[in-house]
């Protein structure tokens, strides 16, 4: 889960940082039916493609594939929408286990396939004897998106730099859904459905069991497959996980206060750290950030910043919005927030750019790498009629606002159907292995402990230092690797984590502490 609390859509939630990939075909490969570069895994013909990075990350080599799947499951002679499918077949040459790993990407609203480079480098192990699908969720990425767009079909923009009223919100999604007519039916585009159509797949693959990995709220469809199809089900992997019972949204403003205490608390025990911020409030990074926060309120300041992308001087207003976004979205990333106290200091100095420059890089890096329409659909339809407002928000640094405008779009959004018992806790004796970062501010290790307990033969892995999302750090992909092979989390030597160490505060712009 990702939020961006600059703007509304800040109110959406995300997984990763890393860039967003889109498939394109290899020069020469032609891919129709029928030609030698088809290859068939059971009933799906797959033609070659390259999942590329717009930032730099390795391309991947894959085999791309669209699979019609029925819009409305009650109506399988209705609409037909098709997923996108890529595969990235197993390194053993004779072929791979009969039984593929699944990832399931996070948001709500994130492709599979736009993270395939990060994925297959986590995944490196696990690729030597077995294959990874990645299935665009129905609603994101080329599965039938829900994008919102204009009257003339064009994106639909919203203003990144303010957070809209009522009534410039209630225009925006009426549009979205009116650019929805004729394309898309959001009441059908939850997690129940994209279970479904993850065991279409499954069957028409040919494979009677597959392993689920899920990253974040992929965490979520792979708890409530694994609920649905454990028939079908070899083993899971949770990664920043979220119970069931949780509502996504409705308790970031009190995970986010816990991480920055926890960074405090790492900070308190460096001397140089301790004794560079030591300011009027002793140091503590909450109570900095409240009354900078209080101060952009009453009296945002024009700032003159070099754009992080070509070095050019501008100049923009940097409000409270922009601060708390950019705190919440650096503080999934320990090497970002391990800048917060150093930017928060030069700003209580009156020395602002260092902040802006960073916002704009954090904005500039997130992207629309989450579909608006298809989280509004998983939102509106599980979270939001279990949302309760908690008053104690309105002491945390997010405040209390931010989980109102989360949900502000339910009020108009069509709502689909939830299966009974969907917050049910995941109780099964199926192999899970859980992954926590210690200072994730949105799925915290205490997420972990409490599915973990009802899992007979799941195991809890908590990184030191590192924050939301954990399946490429250090020794993980060996971790993982080893577990898709033996499905014995219990059994796994993990000792190898023990080097994973906190991410030292800067205590200036050259740098850590030696």
């Amino acid at each position: 889960m990702r939020l961006r609390t600059r703007i509304l859509p800040a109110a959406l939630a995300a997984a990763t940082l890393l860039a967003a990939c889109q498939p394109t075909p290899p020069a020469g490969a032609t891919g129709a039916a029928g030609d030698a570069t088809t290859r068939s895994y059971g009933r799906i013909a797959f033609k070659p493609c390259v999942l590329t990075s717009e930032q730099g990350l390795p391309p991947v080599e894959a085999q791309c594939a669209s699979f019609p799947v029925a819009e409305n499951p009650a109506q399988p002679d209705g609409r037909r929408i098709a997923l996108n499918i890529a595969w990235l077949p197993a390194d053993n040459k004779g072929g791979g286990t009969p039984d593929p790993v699944f990832f399931l990407a996070g948001g709500p609203g994130q492709a599979a396939t736009d993270y395939a480079s990060p994925i297959d480098m986590a995944l490196n192990e696990v690729r030597r004897q077995r294959d990874i699908v990645l299935i665009d969720q129905r609603g994101t990425g080329q599965s039938n998106p829900l994008d919102c767009r204009d009257a003339k079909g064009a994106p639909l923009p919203l203003d990144e730099t303010a957070v809209p009223d009522d009534a410039a919100l209630s225009a925006y999604v009426s549009q979205c859904l009116k650019s929805l007519e004729g394309r898309a039916d959001p009441r059908f585009y939850s997690t129940g459905e994209a279970i479904a159509d993850l065991d279409a797949v499954r069957a028409a693959l040919g494979v009677d069991k597959i392993n689920v990995m899920g990253g974040s709220y992929g965490t979520r469809v792979a708890q409530q497959y694994a609920m649905h199809y454990p028939q079908h089900t070899r083993s899971v992997v949770l990664d920043g996980v979220a119970p069931n019972r949780v509502v996504v949204g409705g308790e970031f403003a009190q995970r986010l206060d816990e991480a920055l205490r926890k960074q405090d608390a790492q900070c308190a025990k460096l001397p140089a750290c301790k004794a560079r911020f030591a300011g009027a409030s002793g140091g503590d990074l909450i109570a900095r950030l409240h009354a900078l926060k209080n101060r952009l309120a009453a009296t945002p300041v024009q700032v003159s910043y070099h754009d992080p992308d070509n070095n050019e001087l501008k100049q923009d207003t940097l409000t409270a919005d922009t601060l708390i976004g950019l705190v919440h979205g650096v503080s999934y990333v320990p090497q970002l927030s391990s800048l917060l106290p150093l930017v928060v200091s030069e700003a209580e100095q009156g020395r602002y750019e260092s902040l802006m420059a960073i916002a704009k890089v954090w904005s500039g890096q997130i992207g629309d790498q989450l579909n608006r329409g298809m989280q509004w659909s998983v939102i509106c339809s599980e979270d939001a009629p279990r949302y309760r407002p908690d008053p104690a928000d309105a002491n945390t640094v997010l405040g209390p606002d931010m989980a109102r405008m989360f949900f502000a779009a339910c009020q108009q959004w069509p709502r689909g159907k939830v299966a009974t018992g969907f917050t049910t806790p995941f109780k099964s004796d199926l192999p899970v292995l859980l992954i926590s970062g210690e200072l994730d501010p949105v799925t915290p290790p205490a997420y972990g402990d409490e599915v973990v307990k009802n899992l007979q033969h799941g195991r809890h892995l908590v990184l030191r230092g590192q924050g939301h999302g954990g399946m490429g750090v250090g020794c993980m992909p060996k971790l993982l690797g080893r577990f898709f092979e033996t499905t014995d989390a219990k059994a796994l030597d993990a000792k190898c984590l023990d080097s994973l160490s906190y991410v030292p505060p800067f205590t200036s712009f050259n740098g850590w502490e030696p």
